[in-house]
């Protein structure tokens, strides 16, 4: 009796594929949302959080197959490819996307000469461009939008690939040599960034004394932090806010957001939990003139305050609770352990540390948070070595969180990790035990 043949692993991403894409187009029509498209007027961002399971298994069979289907030598030749940077970098410099009309096309050689470069370099950096899916030849000769090239030309976007291709670019090429010429460095200023800069200086030294440079580092954050994975709705979501008991005169709950730039996490937790209290720190120059930013109904000084502070000195506030946002993943082990080791003297039983940040996919480790999607996973892992080649910092697993704690002081005992669904940042807890 003849048995019937296997399904080879190309059959099976393809039937992957197929049923992932039948349920996510389901999943869109019963919101009335379109098709996933790279046409200009496409929306960014809109999967609901219940498509995104197939969304990812799409992503991750395509990606799959792909790798499949190459040639090895093609496929190691693609993946060493040092080329991508080049045509975004072009394109980020002369302002190329801004000037492609919206709804419209223009040619290679009004571009051109709109742009001050020759048609030729245009249209080679443009065609690149092309092969992934930004920008696309309506009719030969002309140019028009996708999705993504559209994006690039707001402002923010340009500062962010400006941003990357001048300075983070450079310093992941001199990220090697850093690491032989330090190895095992802690040091923010011992980095592949200070080599590209030539400099002994670390980028948080550069940053402050370049105005230009901090402008567009921030404005580069901002357009991550608008983000649906980064909103202030996963803080307040992240945690049991309402749970925590207030010891001070007013009878609420005092937390501080160490690191919390102008107050917009500060003002969703005041906003949405009326028994807290809370206190943005920050350094001066960052929270200068922040409570005239804050809605009416929180500017009494009460409910929510500001206050430079440095958060390597000792911490002055002997609160119930300290978050630290996206705070952690830009500073090494040594540097982590000294900031939370700068609350001990005020921390009284049962306070609170809450870390909020990413969570690295750790095999060994029986957890959730552990299972990612592949190109979620290689999204994780680029952010890490970015972490390295600036800060000589990194994401981190969560067993390295829990010992980052421990070693720290064994005091500051962990109780859990909550990532509220649609996040892309964590909430680890920990509690404060004298004993």
């Amino acid at each position: 009796m003849a048995t019937e043949a296997q399904p080879t692993r190309v059959t099976q991403l393809a039937q992957t594929i197929s049923d992932s894409v039948a349920a996510l187009q389901a999943s869109l029509a019963a919101k009335g949302l379109p098709n996933p498209s790279v046409d200009e007027n496409a929306p960014i961002d809109y999967f609901p959080p219940e498509s995104l399971a197939d969304r990812n298994a799409a992503i991750d069979a395509a990606t799959e197959l792909f790798n499949i289907l190459m040639d090895p030598l093609d496929l190691v030749k693609h993946h060493s490819g040092t080329t991508t940077s080049i045509p975004l970098q072009f394109i980020a410099k002369y302002g190329i996307a801004s000037l492609v009309p919206a709804s419209g096309q223009i040619s290679f050689a009004d571009l051109a000469a709109k742009s001050g470069q020759s048609q030729e370099l245009v249209t080679r950096m443009v065609r690149f461009a092309m092969t992934m899916f930004i920008f696309k030849e309506p009719q030969p000769g002309f140019v028009s939008h996708t999705s993504s090239s559209k994006l690039m030309a707001t402002s923010s976007m340009r500062e962010w690939m400006l941003l990357g291709t001048e300075h983070f670019w450079p310093a992941a090429v001199k990220t090697v040599e850093a690491l032989e010429k330090w190895p095992g460095s802690s040091e923010p200023n011992e980095t592949g960034f200070s080599l590209s800069k030539n400099t002994d200086q670390s980028i948080y030294d550069i940053v402050s004394s370049d105005p230009a440079l901090a402008s567009r580092f921030a404005t580069s954050m901002a357009v991550f932090a608008k983000r649906p994975g980064f909103d202030s709705s996963h803080v307040t979501a992240g945690y049991d806010w309402a749970s925590l008991a207030g010891s001070g005169p007013s009878g609420r709950a005092q937390v501080v957001d160490v690191g919390g730039a102008r107050g917009h996490i500060g003002v969703a937790l005041a906003q949405k939990f009326p028994n807290l209290d809370v206190v943005v720190q920050d350094f001066p120059q960052v929270v200068q003139g922040a409570e005239s930013e804050l809605p009416v109904e929180l500017r009494d000084g009460c409910r929510i305050s500001f206050m430079g502070h440095h958060m390597f000195h000792p911490q002055p506030v002997s609160a119930d609770a300290y978050l630290f946002r996206w705070i952690f993943h830009n500073w090494s082990d040594k540097h982590c352990v000294a900031v939370l080791r700068a609350h001990i003297p005020v921390m009284k039983p049962g306070a609170r540390i809450i870390i909020m940040e990413r969570i690295m996919p750790d095999p060994n480790e029986d957890t959730p948070l552990a299972s990612v999607s592949l190109w979620e996973e290689k999204d994780m892992r680029s952010d890490d070595l970015v972490m390295a080649s600036t800060f000589n910092a990194r994401e981190r697993s969560l067993s390295e969180w829990k010992h980052l704690l421990t070693e720290a002081d064994p005091r500051f005992v962990y109780q859990g990790v909550e990532q509220p669904k649609g996040s892309t940042l964590a909430l680890v807890t920990a509690k404060w035990s004298s004993s």
